[in-house]
């Protein structure tokens, strides 16, 4: 279960109106944390922010699931069991949580390093149009929050 503190950011985000995938993105920073301070471990970057975006949307973001062609059938049937599991309220099982914790225990914390984070966001904007990318960058610009 994901702590208070990103799911307070999370609603802010959505206080601000921001998107689905920016409030998700405290879950996956939460997530990188934990590994960096070695509560657990994962296999892969992606795999990391695979369980930020599960954790956020068992917490109620309403993050749709991928798309057809983006993701395997089985990532898709979990996202939306996750999107479900977010709309009810019930407390996680322990036995289950505890199984969960203890293989995530025995991965490696290099997943969230710097570089291995570097790599994958250089490898997806890589999958990703120059038209694409000029226009995120544009939109990041239009919409950055300004210092005080």
């Amino acid at each position: 279960m994901p702590e208070e503190e990103p799911i307070e950011r999370a609603r802010e985000d959505e206080r601000e109106g921001l998107s689905p995938s920016t409030q998700a993105g405290e879950f996956v920073r939460e997530e990188m944390e934990h590994i960096r301070e070695g509560e657990h471990g994962a296999r892969s970057p992606q795999q990391a922010i695979a369980i930020g975006l599960s954790k956020a949307r068992r917490a109620g973001v309403k993050l749709p699931p991928p798309k057809r062609g983006k993701a395997s059938a089985r990532t898709r049937k979990q996202a939306k069991r996750d999107i479900k599991r977010g709309a009810r309220r019930e407390k996680p099982s322990r036995a289950r949580s505890r199984a969960t914790k203890g293989a995530l225990k025995r991965e490696k914390r290099s997943t969230a390093s710097r570089t291995a984070l570097s790599r994958q966001a250089r490898s997806a904007a890589r999958r990703r149009s120059a038209r694409s990318r000029s226009a995120a960058a544009k939109k990041a610009a239009r919409t950055r929050k300004r210092r005080r």
